[in-house]
C-alpha cells in the first residue's frame, strides 16, 4: 500500500514529466523557429505516448503512476483504490501538471517570444491544453467520454492478467502496471487512442492534463497568447470522469 507522502512524490514528479512532455512535443510542432515544426499529428501522439512511458516508469514504485484522475477514479470505482486516496491523488496530478506546463513553457521561452512577433501570433492554448475542431458541447463531452473509456477500461481489464493494471484482483494488491513491459504497453494504447480517437477533440482523457497547464496559460506572461477558452474547461474534465465511471461500473459487472 502506498503512503500519503509517497502518492504525493511519484504524482507530481510523474505527471510533471508527462506534461513537459506533452506540452513540449504540442510546442515543438506549433512554434516559430523550432526545429519540428509542422511534424504534424503523428508526432504528436507519439510524444504524449513517451510521457506516459516516461512520467509512469518515474512514479510507478512510489504512487503506482495513475497521472491521471481518470485512472484513480476508474480504479476506485472498481475496487483497486482505496476512495480515501483519490483526493491525493488527484491534487497530487494537478499540481503536477501544472508544473510541467511551467517547465515546458520554460523549455520553449525563446520560441514563445518569436511566436508573439510574428504578422500573424498563433494562438498558445492548444500547447497546454485541448480543444475541439468542431464546437458541439454535447459531441465534445461524448467524444471525451468514449476515449477515456478507451483508455481506462483496458487498463481495469489488464488487472485480471498475471496482476496487471488497476483492477481488483481476489487475493493481491497491484499497482497501475505490474511490470516494467506493461507501462510500454500502456504507452502505446496512449499513442493508438491518439491517432484513433484524438481528432475530433485532442484526446484529453485526464482532467489534470487539461485543466492544471490551461490555468497555467491564463497565468503565464506569454505575448499574445489569445483566450484560455474556460468555455470550453469543463468538457475535458467532466468527459474524463464520467468515462471513468462508466469504466469501473462495467468492469464491475464483468466480474
Amino acid at each position: 500500500m502506498y503512503s500519503n507522502g509517497d502518492i504525493v512524490v511519484g504524482e507530481v514528479i510523474g505527471t510533471a514529466i508527462l506534461i513537459l512532455f506533452g506540452a513540449g512535443v504540442c510546442a515543438a510542432v506549433t512554434l516559430h523557429y523550432s526545429k519540428a515544426k509542422g511534424a504534424g499529428w503523428v508526432v504528436i501522439a507519439f510524444g504524449w505516448g513517451m510521457g506516459v512511458l516516461a512520467g509512469a516508469y518515474t512514479a510507478a514504485p512510489l504512487s503506482g503512476g495513475h497521472l491521471n484522475p481518470a485512472v484513480t477514479l476508474g480504479s476506485a470505482v472498481a475496487g483497486g483504490t482505496e476512495w480515501s486516496k483519490v483526493p491525493l491523488y488527484i491534487l497530487a496530478q494537478m499540481a503536477g501538471a501544472a508544473i510541467g506546463a511551467v517547465l515546458a513553457w520554460a523549455l520553449y521561452y525563446a520560441q514563445f517570444a518569436a511566436n508573439a512577433e510574428q504578422d500573424k501570433a498563433q494562438p498558445t492554448l492548444g500547447i497546454f491544453s485541448t480543444g475541439p475542431e468542431i464546437r458541439k458541447p454535447a459531441a465534445n463531452l461524448v467524444t471525451e467520454i468514449i476515449a477515456t473509456i478507451g483508455l481506462v477500461l483496458p487498463l481495469l481489464f489488464f488487472g485480471q492478467n498475471k496482476g496487471i493494471g488497476i483492477g481488483r484482483v481476489p487475493g493481491e494488491h497491484v499497482g497501475v502496471y505490474g511490470s516494467g513491459i506493461n507501462v510500454l504497453l500502456v504507452a502505446l494504447l496512449v499513442v493508438g487512442i491518439g491517432l484513433s480517437l484524438g481528432g475530433p477533440t485532442g484526446y484529453a482523457i485526464n482532467p489534470a492534463r487539461d485543466l492544471g497547464p490551461r490555468l497555467v496559460h491564463a497565468l503565464l506572461p506569454i505575448p499574445n497568447k489569445g483566450s484560455s477558452d474556460w468555455s470550453y474547461s469543463w468538457i475535458p474534465v467532466a468527459g474524463p470522469l464520467i468515462g471513468a465511471v462508466l469504466s469501473g461500473l462495467v468492469y464491475n459487472a464483468a466480474f
